[in-house]
């Protein structure tokens, strides 16, 4: 019995590796934390253990008590805070005797501020980067973004704290602080045709297992709805991003098309939070990364199932044991 742990287990990452493992006909016993004791995390593991913030001065030595008690041989973050701490600590984790399912530090450490994301791509891979800056002034950027461009911050996840700026009056009423926190880029392409792709990459510079999908965001940033797309189109920006930064492990890929080719929104150096859906069409990367890490060996392209996927509010009940009133 193989014994899995899972952090962030009440977001929709977290409860979206939970779920595809689900799917496996490997037998596991599937652990979820989170600070949340009213979460929906119970609902998606055998067993649920409450965990302090990622932030609290005893978090990584609760954590390591709880890999130690369950005996855990294999444990993946499930939200991009606990990926930047436990990154810092892997060597304390891993002590217990569990496999944590990372990407390279290195790459963690550059996806963590999107600036110096850019700054590193335009080193190694310019081809598939859009032009950004940090001087937010609105002439400039009017002349080398056109209008509308794109205000993020250079530390975020999920396209939270984006703004679309159409006018001058709308940049000035944005607070001089929250401008030194923030960098601009032009809108490249269409919505309906931006992608997310996830890799299983090898850390040499290759990847073995590749699914892709058009699709449309949630106002939380997240998927909403996907369809199935033909993974090979991708396969050379891939393949040249993969040589560039050396992912390892499940890793996504954001892409828009435009009219010059693929252009790269971002990297995920993690699981993403269409896993779930992936994992519907035949592409389980949770489960990938599990047989990756207790028997070293890296996947092979599964065949995938074509199709489209929809999410929408489901809710999940715990009756109590209590007396009927």
């Amino acid at each position: 019995m193989t014994t899995v742990l899972v952090s962030g287990a009440a977001g929709i990452v977290g409860y979206g590796i939970l779920r595809s493992l689900r799917l496996s006909k490997r037998p596991m016993t599937l652990i979820g934390t989170s600070i949340y004791a009213d979460s929906v995390a119970p609902g998606f593991c055998d067993i649920f253990e409450i965990v302090p913030r990622t932030d609290a001065p005893d978090y990584i030595d609760r954590l390591a008590a709880l890999l130690r008690k369950h005996r855990v041989d294999v444990a993946f973050p499930g939200i991009d805070a606990d990926m930047y701490k436990w990154a810092d600590h892997v060597a304390e984790l891993e002590a217990t005797g569990t496999r944590v399912v990372l990407n390279s530090r290195e790459l963690i450490s550059l996806c963590s501020d999107k600036w110096a994301f850019y700054q590193r791509q335009q080193e190694l891979m310019p081809r598939y980067a859009i032009p950004s800056y940090l001087d937010i002034d609105f002439d400039v950027l009017k002349a080398n973004c056109g209008l509308p461009f794109l205000l993020k911050p250079r530390r975020g996840f999920g396209s939270k704290g984006i703004v679309t700026v159409e006018t001058a009056e709308q940049l000035a009423r944005i607070a001089p602080a929250t401008k030194t926190i923030l960098m601009a880029q032009p809108i490249v392409g269409r919505d309906d045709e931006e992608f997310t792709v996830s890799a299983f990459c090898d850390g040499q510079g290759g990847f073995s297992a590749c699914m892709a999908l058009r699709r449309k965001l949630s106002k939380d940033g997240f998927t909403e709805k996907a369809e199935v797309v033909d993974h090979a189109e991708f396969s050379d920006a891939i393949r040249d991003l993969s040589k560039a930064f050396s992912p390892i492990g499940p890793t996504n890929f954001q892409f828009r098309k435009t009219d010059t080719g693929l252009k790269l929104l971002e990297i995920n150096p993690r699981i993403s939070s269409s896993t779930s859906i992936r994992a519907a069409f035949g592409y389980n990367e949770a489960l990938m990364a599990v047989d990756m890490a207790i028997e070293q060996r890296l996947p092979v392209q599964p065949d995938i199932r074509r199709g489209r996927a929809v999410r929408y509010t489901e809710d999940l009940i715990f009756h109590d044991h209590s007396v009927h009133l």
